[in-house]
């Protein structure tokens, strides 16, 4: 079974040393760089859903500290994950120091 998180470089430019990679999630797989708007709250700001996938948007991030304490692990879990809470079926990328990844996803 290959690993849940994997970063493989494709190209890398020798000037400037950008790369090219393909980022493999336990959901989807995306390539970088991409455009990654933040809801920090599970919530993004100034555009909706529908619009940000309109867009091409394939992956949001959101701060697990902050999802810890507003909306907080039980309001989530009451929406069947993060997902559901922000209604976006697409990748999540969380950074999560201190809480239960579990917490927040469904599997």
């Amino acid at each position: 079974m290959a690993a849940p998180l994997s970063l493989r470089i494709g190209a890398e430019c020798p000037v400037t040393r950008g790369r090219l990679c393909r980022l493999r999630l336990p959901h989807q797989a995306l390539h970088t760089p991409v455009f990654m708007p933040v809801g920090t709250q599970g919530t993004l700001k100034g555009i909706a859903v529908p619009q940000l996938e309109a867009l091409g948007c394939h992956i949001c991030l959101g701060n697990t500290y902050h999802l810890g304490m507003r909306p907080g692990p039980d309001l989530i879990a009451k929406a069947n994950g993060l997902h559901g809470f922000m209604n976006w079926r697409r990748a999540l990328l969380t950074v999560r120091p201190y809480l239960r990844r579990n917490m927040f996803f469904k599997d």
